[in-house]
């Protein structure tokens, strides 16, 4: 696995770090589909697209890319595959913007003169620019993760803190979860070699399951999980033939509950 694909698993999984790092509303993320389309014609694949859901053309489309390394005919690929998206595509949205998210300023190759109508829908993030902020956000803490150097020992520090980050910022006892189990995958793809127990050292992991925070969120987590299951169950045992009171006393929920998912 190299950084393109660990960058297209936070756009698909964590579109919350994608809005978190240019700036966007946490909300807008739920208006949102994860794709990588191909362009058919030219055989071309767009990094990362986040394209509305039916309902929502009023908000902007985002063409992301991420780039590691110089790339002379960079913004003419990238510009050239958004035409051809929206060529193919026809997308009902009026508004859509370009994101670049580059590791360092230096990768970036000088905009082409012939391009500088597009200019106004380009947004460019420079990882070891926000990384020098005094406040750095979780999101791009993460990407950086994804571009630095393979040191073992400088690793093992930010990904710790990144993960004592997450604990601590993220409520939502899922995301907490799923955006720990990534700088996870990212340590691991650097250092393949790793085995279980060594991981689990160079990461602290034990500390971080002992942790308050971990085992509330685990909790919640479950919790969660656990409700899910039972209104999954409502309509089985309303086909089965018990009516909301006998399913409310059966699952231990109270029969509003039964009756909002009967409904549905």
């Amino acid at each position: 696995m190299t950084a393109d694909p660990l960058f297209y698993k936070i756009f698909k999984e964590l579109p919350e770090l994608f809005f978190e790092l240019i700036g966007e509303s946490p909300r807008d993320k739920s208006i949102y589909e994860y794709s990588a389309p191909e362009i058919k014609q030219q055989g071309y694949r767009l990094d990362g697209l986040l394209v509305t859901r039916p309902g929502y053309s009023f908000a902007p489309i985002y063409f992301i890319e991420a780039q590691a390394y110089k790339d002379t005919n960079f913004y003419d690929t990238f510009f050239g595959k958004i035409i051809m998206y929206l060529t193919q595509y026809k997308p009902p949205n009026e508004k859509w913007h370009a994101i670049v998210i580059y590791d360092k300023r230096s990768t970036e190759k000088s905009f082409p003169p012939y391009l500088k109508i597009f200019l106004p829908v380009l947004r460019c993030f420079y990882l070891d620019e926000l990384g020098k902020q005094p406040n750095q956000s979780l999101s791009v803490g993460i990407m950086r993760l994804v571009v630095e150097k393979r040191v073992k020992k400088k690793t093992g520090e930010f990904a710790r803190q990144l993960m004592s980050k997450a604990t601590s910022e993220i409520t939502n006892a899922a995301l907490q979860e799923k955006v720990l189990q990534f700088i996870q995958t990212v340590v691991i793809d650097k250092f393949p070699s790793l085995t279980v127990k060594e991981l689990e050292v160079m990461l602290d992991l034990e500390s971080l399951r002992k942790s308050k925070v971990f085992l509330e969120g685990k909790q919640e987590g479950e919790q969660e999980g656990e409700l899910k299951q039972k209104l999954k169950t409502i309509s089985i045992l309303q086909e089965l033939g018990l009516n909301t009171e006998q399913i409310a006393e059966r699952l231990e929920l109270d029969v509003e509950t039964v009756q909002k998912n009967l409904k549905k």
